[in-house]
């Protein structure tokens, strides 16, 4: 009886978060929508999502943030945001640790997700792993929005990994990209994401999502030959950090 109940609070759970991804983006779809049609207004659609609908699911789902700083993020400045990937929650728990507007290079298979999809393309750098020109692609359009003093985040480990796996191996884009354009690498830890709502279907439950933001990374030294260099010191930091909080 017990296991039957908790079986339907988990079950009521997982629905109520997609209730809470679609609801705020129906209610607003016309400034969404209006938003994002020009690169020129993203900071106010970034605004929206991170203040409304990140907040709205975070809060709604009872999963409380709290972050942690070693080193906080300057107004204006670009950066290349990091962190483990284990929940969709991790989106949401992004937008809410940066105030500074970023966009994120994602996988191309997340545009067919119902509704989310349809703003995720039109706002988000898609990357087709399998295809080296969508690679190359990524990096022109980072490069733009850049320039417009935007940052940039990537998930490094390139997916979400195996529930036994406590961090998978990092992939260079990232690290390429912060070289490249010579600006700071952000190291953050999401401590509870997979605890509070995994992508085992009847797991999860409300409570803390502690977030902590390592001192950052610079990549004026770097050059590329170093990539693996600053990937594997970048992994160590998270990695070390999940370790100890086991």
């Amino acid at each position: 009886m017990r296991t039957f109940i908790q079986r339907t609070g988990q079950l009521f759970y997982r629905v109520w978060f997609y209730v809470l991804v679609a609801i705020p983006i129906f209610i607003f779809s016309p400034f969404l929508i209006l938003l994002s049609v020009s690169e020129r207004t993203y900071p106010q659609f970034f605004w929206l999502a991170r203040n409304v609908w990140a907040r709205l699911i975070l809060y709604g789902m009872g999963c409380i943030p709290r972050i942690s700083w070693e080193e906080r993020m300057e107004k204006g400045k670009s950066y290349v945001l990091i962190a483990n990937h284990t929940s969709m929650l991790d989106i949401m728990l992004m937008l809410w640790v940066s105030k500074n507007p970023f966009v994120f290079v994602g996988k191309k298979e997340l545009m067919n997700i119902p509704v989310f999809g349809f703003f995720y393309k039109r706002v988000c750098i898609l990357v087709d792993r399998d295809n080296s020109k969508s690679r190359v692609a990524v990096y022109r359009r980072a490069q733009r929005r850049l320039d417009q003093g935007l940052s940039i985040c990537i998930f490094p480990e390139g997916g979400v990994p195996p529930e036994d796996v406590v961090l998978d191996e990092f992939k260079d884009g990232a690290f390429k990209m912060a070289i490249a354009y010579n600006i700071p690498i952000v190291p953050m830890i999401f401590f509870d994401s997979k605890k509070r709502f995994s992508f085992t279907f009847f797991s999860g439950g409300p409570g803390l999502l502690r977030v902590k933001v390592k001192s950052f990374i610079r990549t004026e030294e770097f050059t590329e030959n170093r990539k693996g260099e600053i990937r594997e010191k970048s992994r160590n930091i998270i990695l070390k950090e999940l370790q100890e909080n086991d």
